[in-house]
């Protein structure tokens, strides 16, 4: 006697889109690893999910690797990386890097920014996380999120060429939203 399984709200999403035809019913998946360190049991599980979740629907999934800054990256880890998916049992359809994909990154960002949906936040990642809200707090706005958009072109520009000396080691593209 066989059980029969319900679906979890991520098969529920994949087989509605299936059914209206997105993506022409073709199931892509993805698994994004940063290349600065070894994998953990939480990225054995991601990888099962994503690579699963394209198996179970004939699908494809791509081993995207997060390398936002190539020049600290190791290809120790890369590598590392592609042995254990494959030692997982799973093979990728297309590796790709996020590093090839800057300058289209980038044009992204410019779009976004010029129609006044993101912005250009040097805050440290603790003041961001101080902003954040919780289940019964309302976050708030960071101060940079008022900036023109002409100031936000001239930072992101300036961030990307490395023209501009920042306080901060880094600057996030964030989308304005309603804290509320």
């Amino acid at each position: 006697m066989s059980e029969e399984r319900s679906l979890n709200f991520i098969e529920e999403i994949i087989e509605e889109d299936i059914r209206a035809g997105i993506n022409q019913g073709k199931v892509l998946t993805r698994f994004p690893p940063e290349p600065n360190g070894y994998l953990h049991i939480g990225h054995a599980k991601a990888i099962c999910l994503s690579f699963g979740l394209a198996q179970k629907y004939n699908g494809q999934t791509n081993l995207r690797f997060d390398d936002t800054n190539p020049e600290t990256e190791d290809t120790e880890y890369v590598e590392s990386i592609k042995e254990d998916v494959k030692w997982l049992g799973f093979e990728w359809q297309n590796e790709l890097f996020a590093s090839n994909y800057f300058n289209q990154l980038y044009d992204f960002a410019v779009a976004l920014i010029k129609k006044e949906v993101a912005y250009v936040d040097d805050g440290t990642p603790e003041e961001i996380a101080e902003q954040k809200g919780t289940p019964t707090e309302v976050g708030t706005d960071s101060p940079f999120r008022s900036r023109s958009v002409e100031e936000n072109l001239r930072g992101i520009y300036r961030f990307v060429t490395g023209i501009a000396f920042w306080r901060r080691s880094q600057v996030s593209n964030r989308l304005r939203k309603d804290n509320s």
